[in-house]
């Protein structure tokens, strides 16, 4: 039989990363790749108990149906620490627990897009994000990044040149896949051409507690005067990605339109691990957790780091404030495709720079290097056979 696909899936391609996936379960591939946390940092023991005790002490609501906003009790915790971290949130703002961070930006395209709308992106961008948007056949534009992220002169063209362009989005912190941190003065920028022309941001901040050198930089999110700012969150970076608990908070109408959208997706997101997080945020100390987290994440940072420099000119890239990766870009005329090719030959996996680009199509010199998954040793060889590769390509 031949199958019809809908017009917005037709042109959704398999996400190269989760492609990658499937190279890595050959156990010999060191993987330089995931943008996974490292399973070290699961704080198994603690969240043992809590299960344990959940399953032992109020089995019947861990395990009934919830409501679609999200178990009270967490809502409420991470209104909370929204406001007290990062000034996120205010009297008119809600916030809707969700599967991750992921179906936050699958909820804000669904409720705020119809076909044809331009979404301005980063160039380069997340791909999940950039999947997420073509799935509803939305138009994106690119905006080249600087070592300081979105260039907002380049914004201010593409916003006044785009008259159908819906909502800005945007990784200001520890961006994926570049590292990149935007300023506090181009923040407001940002915020001010939204407020000039009419669009909304989608600011995802899902690496903000991350941090391991450099100042805080306050959330887009916090400087919304008129509720212009969606803002996703997800507790995958610093708990566990594998409970697929994330959050949004936005304006209350936003807010109550992805409600009703999440409503006839998957009803609420699952029940168990929503207490789970809440009582870990209640009975153990998440601060002191994120702070370990760091010091595993910060050496690993500055060991893989040092393999770049070693590499010399023959490799751009800058040593980021936070997040999990390190973005680096061949000399102009050098295609980070070729190299990740040569790299999987000799059994260590990198992203090429090509699966975050807004035209993926186009050739790329860069190539996204994740640090928190490998271990010390995994970093020193896997990075020796990438640095054999790169010798390869550029005929050293």
């Amino acid at each position: 039989m031949e199958y019809t696909f809908s017009d917005r899936i037709s042109g959704v391609q398999p996400s190269a990363i989760r492609e990658i996936f499937k190279v890595l379960e050959d156990p010999t591939v060191i993987s330089l790749a995931a943008g996974n946390p490292s399973p070290e940092t699961f704080p198994a023991a603690d969240m043992a108990r809590i299960a344990s005790d959940l399953f032992r002490d109020r089995p019947g609501p861990a395990l009934q149906y919830g409501i679609t906003e999200g178990y009270g009790p967490l809502r409420e915790q991470t209104a909370a620490r929204l406001r007290a971290r990062s000034g996120v949130g205010g009297p008119d703002d809600d916030l809707i627990i969700t599967s991750g961070g992921q179906q936050g930006l699958d909820l804000a395209a669904r409720v705020l897009l119809n076909e044809g709308d331009v979404v301005v992106c980063e160039d380069p961008s997340f791909i999940g994000a950039l999947n997420a948007l073509r799935a509803y056949n939305a138009k994106l534009v690119g905006v080249p990044m600087d070592a300081q992220g979105m260039d907002v002169e380049a914004l201010e063209r593409t916003l006044r040149d785009t008259p159908r362009a819906k909502f800005i989005y945007t990784i200001p912190t520890f961006q994926n896949p570049c590292g990149a941190t935007m300023p506090a003065d181009r923040r407001a920028r940002m915020l001010a051409l939204a407020h000039r022309y009419n669009v909304l941001i989608v600011e995802d901040d899902p690496y903000f507690e991350l941090r391991y050198s450099g100042a805080p930089v306050p959330a887009v999110k916090s400087l919304d005067t008129d509720g212009r700012v969606v803002y996703l969150g997800s507790y995958s970076k610093v708990i566990s990605p594998g409970m697929r608990v994330g959050f949004v908070c936005a304006p209350r109408e936003i807010v109550a339109k992805m409600t009703v959208a999440k409503q006839v997706s998957d009803v609420h997101t699952n029940l168990f691990f929503q207490m789970v997080v809440s009582e870990y945020l209640q009975r153990c100390d998440l601060d002191a957790h994120i702070a370990d987290c760091r010091r595993l994440y910060v050496q690993r940072r500055d060991r893989m780091f040092a393999h770049v420099r070693g590499w010399g000119d023959r490799v751009r890239s800058a040593c980021p404030d936070g997040g999990l990766f390190l973005w680096c870009e061949l000399p102009d005329g050098y295609d980070g495709m070729a190299l990740c090719r040569l790299g999987g030959r000799r059994k260590v996996a990198a992203v090429p720079g090509q699966t975050f680009a807004v035209d993926d199509q186009k050739p790329s010199p860069g190539f996204r290097l994740n640090f928190s998954m490998p271990t010390p040793e995994q970093i020193d060889h896997g990075m020796a056979l990438f640095g054999e590769a790169l010798d390869e390509l550029l005929g050293c």
